[in-house]
């Protein structure tokens, strides 16, 4: 097995060689290159995912490697580096871990991550907001997730009732509104890209009917403690193997 600090120093070797020679790579700044670290991203979930252990370390690397260059770019603005990233990462798992690496005692895993949302809220620059710092881009069974459980670490627990109750009703509400509803079409709808306007309250009703029952089946997937976004491409994978079988 590799060295792991002579491994890399040899990919941070190769990224920077990219950076000088090679044009695509010389063209880049964060902004441009952070769509492909999000797709590496995905990527790497899926081969996770998958069980598969030689997919997980290709992707892996090709995780490692966006670190690598956008760290770079910082470094060419003297605004930080590889092993400034390395030392920030690590001065963070120690603070939020004072289980470990203090005197704290934890009963169990979800006391850990009670915990750490509440010293991550008491960081500088963070605000002390019960939502501070939640990424508006982050997918929304992904979203969903994060809210409920920052919800949760602050004592307000959603939903009161219990998730499996929730869904049944918001289940039973989206049943009847759907009678209602016009057949389906393979016309493109508004209302995925944006919520309708109130002059359509019958449109509205059934938006806002199917929101309040995902946001329950993330909320049970916590419960669960499955990822949502995991487990609903999951399904989908599932469904499109049956159509293609059929």
């Amino acid at each position: 097995m590799a060295e792991p600090a002579a491994a890399l120093q040899r990919l941070d070797e190769i990224t920077r060689r990219l950076r000088v020679e090679c044009p695509w790579d010389r063209e880049q700044d964060e902004r441009s290159i952070v769509p492909h670290t999000v797709e590496e991203a995905y990527e790497l979930a899926d081969a996770a995912n998958s069980g598969d252990d030689r997919k997980l370390l290709d992707e892996l690397g090709d995780v490692l490697f966006q670190v690598h260059f956008l760290s770079l770019l910082m470094e060419e603005r003297g605004a930080g580096d590889m092993a400034a990233v390395a030392d920030h990462c690590r001065t963070k798992l120690i603070r939020r871990h004072p289980h470990v690496f203090g005197e704290v005692e934890v009963a169990d895993a979800a006391e850990v991550l009670r915990n750490w949302d509440e010293i991550k809220r008491a960081e500088e620059g963070r605000g002390g907001e019960l939502f501070a710092d939640v990424p508006d881009t982050l997918p929304g069974p992904l979203y969903a997730r994060k809210l409920l459980r920052r919800a949760s670490a602050g004592g307000r627990d959603w939903p009161p009732e219990g998730a499996a109750r929730r869904v049944r009703a918001e289940a039973e509400r989206a049943a009847s509104l759907a009678a209602g509803a016009p057949p389906p079409d393979d016309e493109p709808d508004p209302s995925l890209t944006a919520p309708p306007p109130v002059s359509d309250p019958e449109r509205a009703a059934r938006f806002d009917a199917v929101g309040d029952l995902l946001l329950a089946a993330v909320a049970l997937a916590r419960e669960l403690r499955v990822d949502p976004e995991l487990a609903l491409r999951a399904a989908a994978d599932r469904f499109r193997h049956e159509m293609e079988d059929a």
